[in-house]
């Protein structure tokens, strides 16, 4: 049985999306408005969560499962060292906008630059590695991992988050993945209160 990468494709794009949204603030001269303060805030803290449990989580146990193959260990290092390089682009879009520097549009362009290079090789290298060498009790580890990082109430903000702004079948592929209470508990109760915040605007 394949691995489903669902919830990890729906969460790239996720990022994507708000590093557009980022850049059209920025250039219109709203990156200083709450919402966008909120947003900005908020995925700085879903990258971090992202990360953070693949370097402790994942990239260790694709690791050891690759004895005597000095290539794909390679990658998994490449994989740590995007991860790293990320965050001085961070420090750097976070300084512009407390500053409301001129170079703030240059800035936010890097980190795109830089993020969406790293997704797209995790996408077209690192997952196909660990769709031939993990299994998908092994990959249910990883995601137990990030459930645990995030907590109830990080969840709470996750779910609808990603959800923002999907299509329909973007939806019922992600929410498909996920345990059977989340889709009522996210539409019920999490989607309203994400909406509520008004991150972006």
């Amino acid at each position: 049985m394949p691995i489903d990468f669902a919830v990890m494709y729906a969460t790239h794009d996720a990022f994507r999306r708000d590093l557009s949204r980022l850049a059209a603030a920025a250039e219109s001269g709203l990156a200083d408005s709450p919402g966008v303060r909120a947003g900005w805030a908020n995925f700085n803290r879903q990258l971090h969560v992202h990360h953070s449990v693949e370097d402790a989580a994942l990239w260790p146990r694709v690791l050891d499962a690759l004895p005597g193959r000095p290539h794909d260990r390679a990658l998994m290092a490449e994989m740590q060292a995007e991860h790293a390089a990320l965050d001085p682009a961070l420090a750097a879009v976070e300084k512009g906008m407390r500053r409301q520097s001129a170079d703030l549009p240059e800035s936010i362009h890097k980190l795109t630059e830089i993020l969406s290079q790293h997704m797209a090789h995790e996408e077209s290298s690192a997952l196909p590695l660990i769709q031939e060498v993990l299994t998908p009790k092994d990959w249910d580890a990883f995601r137990g991992a990030m459930a645990r990082k995030q907590g109830p109430s990080g969840a709470a903000v996750y779910i609808p988050w990603v959800l923002d702004d999907t299509t329909p079948e973007q939806r019922r592929r992600f929410l498909a993945a996920m345990p059977g209470p989340v889709a009522l508990i996210n539409r019920l109760l999490w989607e309203r209160r994400y909406r509520n915040r008004r991150w972006w605007h």
